[in-house]
Parts: C-alpha cells; structure tokens; sequence
C-alpha cells in the first residue's frame, strides 16, 4: 500500500479503532479542553500557528523533568513551554531564531510591576483613543504599508508606533501593536494566517456568512488588545509559580550557548516545508523594524521538501538537539511532539546523539476553523546515547 493509500486509511478509521493506540491522557476532544482553556492567560497575547496546548507541555513535564528542575525549548516558538514552565514551577529558558518569537516569548514571561504596568497601558489606550487620522498615509509608510493598510488605518498604528518609547512597559505596547496591525490588514476574515492579497473591495464571507468589508480603521483593535493584553498578563501573574524565572535567547539554537544544564527539553520543531513563520508576522517586522533572520529559520517553505531541503531540514535539527543535549543533566530526557509523516526523526535523533526510550501518540484536536479531518502526533521520548 502506497504512503497516500495508508494515510487515507487511517484518516478513515473511526474513533473507537484508533483510540487503541492512542495515549488518552494526551488526547482530548473539544468538550474536555476546550478553546478557551487552550489559550488561556497570555498563550493568546498573539495568534499563531502551529503552537502545541499548554496542557501537553504541563502533562510532558510532570512525567518525565523533575519536579522543580529547568526545562529547554530550542524552538521556543509562541512560549508554550516556557510559559507552562512557570505556571507549573519549573524555572525554563527557550531559543528561537525569529525576532518576532523573541519579543512575544519575553513577553509573556517577563516578571511586571502591575501598577507600572496598567498606568503604561491606560495611559496608550487614553492615546489611541484620542487620536483622530486625517485619511492619509503616513510620509514614512512604505509600499507594504501602503498596500495592505487603508489610511487611517496606517495612520493610527503609526501613531501607536510613536507612543512605544515613551513608556517603561515598551515590548508590551509593540505586541499590541503587532496583533492589531494582523487584524487591521486589508484582508478577509477568513483568511489572516496568509492572506495572498489585499482585498480593497466588499466580499462574501465565509466565516460570517454574509457580505463584508476589509478594516477601514485599527483603532478598535488597538484599544481591545490594550485591555486585552493588561487582563491577560494579570491573569498570569495571579498563577505563575512565585521565584520562578525564564529566560529568551534570542539567536541560533545549533550553536548558541544555552547555559546549561537542564534538567529536561520539551519542544515541538517547525515541520519542513509548512509554515513560513516571518511570512506569518510580516506585518510586525514591516511595522516594528525587528532583527529578520529568516534565511535562517529551519523547514521554510521557500527551500521547498526536495531531496536536497529535507537533509537540511535533518541536519538543521539534529544540530539542534545535539546542543541541547550537551546542556542536559545526567539523565535527563528529551520530549519532541512531531508529526513525523516523513519518517525523518530516526535520523535527526541518531545525528543528535540520542536514543529513542518512549513514544506517546496523540490525537490532536484541530486549532483553526477552516481545517478539517484527524490529526496526530507523536511525543518522541529520548536521552544522551
């Protein structure tokens, strides 16, 4: 039977055959964990794709790190683990590439004065508020700008812009301004992971199920997520464990110091060829000038999944894990969540130096809207050969 011909029949299955094979502590349906529980606290400051729930990390962390030990994620992504980390009384650090994934991480897990920080985040809001766009752009906007934004829109993110030095809680006012420059595109609804084009005119819309227009304006959004973004950080800061602390590298996890050890990694690497992550948050690197290094990130869509992109793919991430294996303590394990359809992990994990001790498999509950169909994944178990 062909790899096509498997994957269909798997994916036609039911529930009560498949469940069997399954770990059913790392399986949940929509009525046990539902949306609102997957993104609770500050794993919704930002959309993005491809993040793994909370709740695994905190169920791979009670299982195999000690219990009070550092935690590693080399692609640190979103946070997820890191965050996680602290909520469950873990101290954890994370390495990603993107500049983007360094602002929001270190974010999300920065330790606040609260008071300082909702006389920041009023203070912008009063300002956006008050604000009132004249309909043109901006004498600095750039052709990006000009494309995907309408005037006023552009306008009242500049002047959102403007307003982020001026306070002592900066990152934060940049994520807010990043989430809403996501929303305030010129785009449909339904469509703002990877919007391929601006959409200037009235359109028939999918998710809604009726006519509507692409964002004239950003002020609604940069006064939601301000208040937003302030509930949000406050809900973590009421359960996060007390005296834990994370830290954000940003930079090359193949080659960057980590500053070991580490008592456990749980990670979830990029899949090759899937998800460009900077063509992802354009918007922010367009808007906030952040470090691009995007010619570094591993399984970019661009280097396609050729024979010559996957052994980079390997190579890449074998590297990675091979680091984060030298930082490790005696012992200590290495949790990878994969959908390894490829069958490519045997490789990387003989290339890193580690041996296979565990395997979960999971069924995973789908994350966006317009995805349909079964999904799983594997939790990949392995130490230092």
């Amino acid at each position: 039977m062909s790899a096509a011909a498997a994957n269909m029949h798997v994916m036609a299955a039911t529930q009560e055959a498949l469940y069997p094979a399954l770990d059913l502590e790392l399986s949940w349906s929509e009525r046990e964990l539902p949306e609102r529980e997957r993104t609770k606290h500050v794993h919704r400051l930002h959309p993005y794709l491809g993040k793994f729930v909370p709740q695994l990390v905190e169920a791979l962390l009670e299982r195999h790190v000690p219990r009070g030990g550092r935690v590693l994620d080399p692609f640190a992504g979103s946070g997820t683990t890191l965050v996680q980390a602290l909520e469950s009384g873990y101290d954890a650090a994370g390495v990603d590439i993107a500049g983007f994934n360094a602002l929001l991480v270190r974010v999300k897990t920065r330790p606040y004065n609260l008071d300082a920080l909702r006389r920041d985040l009023r203070w912008a809001h009063a300002q956006a508020e008050a604000f009132a766009p004249r309909g043109r752009y901006p004498r600095e906007a750039s052709d990006y700008v000009r494309s995907w934004y309408a005037p006023a829109a552009a306008e009242e993110l500049a002047h959102f812009r403007s307003l982020v030095e001026q306070v002592g809680s900066s990152d934060v006012l940049r994520v807010v301004l990043a989430r809403a420059a996501r929303s305030a595109r010129r785009t449909t609804h339904f469509d703002l992971d990877f919007p391929k084009r601006p959409q200037t005119e009235p359109y028939w819309c999918h998710k809604h199920r009726r006519s509507c227009r692409p964002a004239e304006s950003a002020r609604r959004f940069l006064l939601r997520y301000t208040l937003d973004t302030l509930d949000r950080i406050e809900a973590f800061a009421a359960v996060r464990a007390p005296g834990r602390v994370a830290r954000v590298l940003h930079g090359d996890a193949r080659s960057i110091d980590l500053e070991g050890p580490y008592d456990g990694v749980v990670t979830s690497p990029p899949y090759p060829g899937l998800i460009d992550y900077h063509e992802q948050h354009r918007y922010a690197y367009e808007l906030l000038g952040l470090d691009e290094r995007r010619e570094r990130e591993l399984g970019r869509p661009a280097r396609g999944t050729g024979r010559a992109a996957i052994e980079e793919y390997v190579e890449g991430v074998a590297a990675v894990l091979a680091n984060a294996r030298r930082s490790l303590a005696l012992g200590g394990r290495v949790c990878i969540v994969v959908n390894d359809r490829r069958d490519l992990y045997p490789e990387v994990l003989r290339r890193a130096g580690l041996r296979l001790v565990d395997r979960h498999e999971r069924h995973v509950n789908r994350r966006t809207g317009r995805r349909a169909g079964e999904y799983f994944e594997s939790i990949l178990v392995a130490v230092a050969n």
